[in-house]
Formats: C-alpha cells, structure tokens, sequence
C-alpha cells in the first residue's frame, strides 16, 4: 500500500541512537515524545516497545533507512532548468549516488579536501521504496511506495560539470546525501507539498511537487522496467530552481554554513557544512 491510501494515518519514524546507552533504535514520532518501536520498517512489521523517549533528548539521529540504493532524477523541474540553460528531458535524467554518501539530520556536510570550492546544495523530496518493484506500470506505483523522506543533493560542481564530465563522483563524496529527519507514510498526497531550501536562513528554494516535470509514479514505472528496486531503496525525485550554482555570483557552500531542507507535513532536515579533514 502506497502514501496515497487516505485511510492510513500519517506517521513520522525515526532512527537515533538511544541517548541512554548509545543503541541504535526505530521510534514513531507522536508530539515531542518517541515510542520505541520493534521490528523493520523495510520487509517487515515494527511493534510497539511500551518504552519512550523525550524527543528533546535524542542527541545523534541516524538516515532514517538505510538503503541498498540511492537513485536520482536530475532536471525534473522546468525552471532549474531554465537557470541551467539546459532543455526539459524527454525522459527522467537518471543517475545515482554510492551509499557512502549518506547522512543524518544533524550530522556535518564535509567539504571535499580536493574540490572544497564549488560544493552546492540541492533541496529534494526523497521517495522510500518499500515493496520489490519490477515492471510495475504507472498506476501501480505507488503501491510499491513506503513513505517520504527530506533529501539534500550535494554537489561538487566542478567535478560533476567540467572535471568529470559525469555525474557519479561529483555527487557521491562522503556526506553528500543527507536524509531525514522522519520517514513519513500515510500522506493522502504529495502533489501539494512544497520543497524549501534555506541557507544560513535565508529562503533560497521554494516550489510546489506538482511541479515536477515527471511526476512520482512515472519515476516509479521508468526505473523499474528493468532495474529491480528493492525495498529500501531511496529515489531523490529532483531539485526545483534556487540552486547555488546558477545565482548572480554563484553561491557555493562554505565551511560555517548550515543549510536547511524543510517540506510540508514532513519536516525539517538541518546540516552544517565543515571543511575536511
């Protein structure tokens, strides 16, 4: 069953470490307390623990899944890529991202040692996979859809548009792919979310889902006819327009920043940038 069935409520789960004792732990969010939860959200059924924890008190979250897969959709909005000077695709502009690159809300985007320079971020809505998916048709799709997650594209641009040429190590540096806080299910629609990015504050990216050039059932279908998404598997659906790269003077990512991805109903993710090591 998919986040579209309006006869599931909606819920907000978490993975963290337990601040007694350091284990990791799933919780499901109900106001500013965490019942503690049994079990596996991917493939399985979670039970409830009869214990809880103040959400005040969790100091270290962790990715809310951890997924076998990270998959992306590249220029998905018709005004970044207007801001890019690059025509809509006919097709979803896949490309992927190594699992190295995973990070938690509260946890430091690392600026690359080599390419510190040109580090941008991209405000995404990230699709959790909790079904086998395989050749499933459009209208289908979204049965195969656990839940949602906030998402945050980082970037190397220089390595991604004029070193590399090619995607794949650009976005795939430790740290580049920071998910949470929550996973959510049981939304009754993700057309109407809004994507937001605010850097050190300030509003830099605001658009609406049912923007998208290609809509989530669509990725869904597209990504499947041949490549098996297994439960788990993380799709980033795209990035609107706002992004650093394309203001007047570009803005980059820089060490003392903190950058926020916020989308309706299902959270805030909030990361501070650092240099490397």
């Amino acid at each position: 069953m998919g986040v579209t069935g309006g006869e599931r409520p909606v819920m907000k789960y978490l993975r963290f470490r337990n601040p007694e004792g350091g284990v990791e732990c799933l919780g499901r969010l109900a106001g500013d307390t965490v019942a503690l939860l049994e079990g596996s959200l991917i493939g399985g059924s979670v039970r409830e623990t009869g214990r809880t924890v103040k959400l005040e008190a969790i100091r270290e979250f962790l990715p809310p899944v951890n997924p076998p897969n990270i998959i992306a959709i590249g220029a998905n909005y018709v005004d970044h890529c207007r801001e890019c000077n690059s025509e809509p695709p006919k097709n979803p502009l896949v490309f992927v991202k190594t699992t190295n690159t995973l990070a938690a809300h509260g946890a430091r985007i690392v600026l690359p040692v080599n390419h510190p320079d040109c580090v941008d971020y991209e405000a995404e809505l990230a699709v959790v996979i909790g079904r086998t998916a395989s050749y499933v048709p459009e209208s289908k799709a979204m049965d195969h859809v656990l839940g949602v997650t906030c998402a945050n594209d980082v970037s190397a641009r220089d390595v991604q548009l004029k070193i590399d040429t090619q995607w794949a190590r650009g976005k795939s540096y430790d740290t580049f792919c920071p998910l949470g806080p929550y996973l959510v299910t049981g939304l009754e629609s993700l057309e109407n979310l809004h994507v937001r990015c605010r850097l050190n504050g300030i509003l830099l990216q605001d658009q609406p889902v049912s923007d998208m050039i290609f809509r989530i059932p669509r990725i869904i279908a597209h990504l499947s006819a041949g490549m098996t998404l297994l439960p788990g598997t993380v799709i980033l659906t795209g990035t609107p327009a706002g992004v650093g790269m394309a203001r007047n003077p570009p803005r980059y990512l820089r060490a003392g920043d903190t950058v926020e991805v916020e989308i309706d109903q299902v959270g805030v993710l909030r990361n501070a940038v650092v240099p490397g090591p």
